[in-house]
C-alpha cells in the first residue's frame, strides 16, 4: 500500500509543477491543488500541503527551474 501511495504523491507532484500558470496567482493555486492532493494522499494536513505547494510551485515557476 505504501509504494501505491508514494506512485499517486509523484504523480500529482509532478503533474502540478508541469502545468505552472501564467500568473503568479495561477501558478500558486495549481501547486496549492497539486500540494493538497498530495497531503491527501499521504494522510497529511491538508492546509499545509496546499501552501507548501503554492509555494513550490511559484518558486519553480519564478526561478525558471520549471519549463513554464
Amino acid at each position: 500500500m505504501d509504494r501505491i501511495k508514494f506512485t499517486a504523491c509523484a504523480l500529482v507532484a509532478l503533474l502540478g509543477l508541469a502545468a505552472c500558470g501564467d500568473t503568479v496567482g495561477e501558478q500558486a493555486l495549481i501547486g496549492a491543488g497539486g500540494g493538497a492532493a498530495t497531503a491527501l494522499v499521504l494522510d497529511g494536513d491538508l492546509l499545509t500541503g496546499a501552501a507548501l505547494g503554492a509555494a513550490g510551485n511559484v518558486a519553480a515557476c519564478q526561478s525558471g527551474a520549471a519549463n513554464c
